[in-house]
């Protein structure tokens, strides 16, 4: 009877290491290409967030105060403002929204009242913001953020005939 005897094969190492360097080498690939694509969207998404986001409020308060007449373009202290008119219980008042100091602001006040943009209520940082009225009650918004992106909406009065 003849004996048999185990040979070991350098085979029988390098084969598992191979496919164990392999698969750590394609989960590191895959790791790095993740990092990647999150890092990418998540710059797309704040983006998004810097100007996307205040155009959605400014055209959510022309929604609000959609009443024929009650929104104009005005300058105050130097300053391009949205006027949005609003006249509840009789009393009689003006929301501002402008940029000053580097923040879209918003200031509603009494029309008895004087007007200081000062005592604004911040939103959210821009350096810019204007308004245009394109035609009867048909406006562009544009906003820049601090980085210097520019997006803009163009939003018409429902109210206006």
């Amino acid at each position: 009877m003849r004996f048999h005897r185990n040979r070991s094969h350098v085979i029988d190492l390098i084969f598992p290491l191979a496919v164990l360097f392999v698969f750590a080498a394609s989960s590191l690939v895959v790791l790095i290409l993740s990092v990647h694509i999150y890092t990418g969207q998540t710059e797309q998404a704040e983006a998004h967030y810097r100007t996307d986001t205040p155009l959605s409020y400014v055209e959510e308060k022309i929604r609000q105060n959609d009443v024929a007449g009650n929104i104009a373009v005005m300058t105050l202290d130097g300053t391009e403002c949205l006027a949005l008119k609003n006249s509840s219980d009789g009393i009689n008042s003006t929301t501002y929204i402008y940029v000053s100091d580097g923040w879209l602001k918003e200031l509603f006040v009494r029309d008895d009242t004087d007007v200081s943009l000062n005592a604004g209520k911040n939103i959210i940082e821009a350096s810019d913001f204007k308004v245009a009225e394109l035609n009867n009650g048909l406006y562009r918004i544009t906003i820049t953020d601090t980085e210097g992106v520019t997006n803009s909406r163009i939003l018409s009065e429902r109210s206006h005939s």
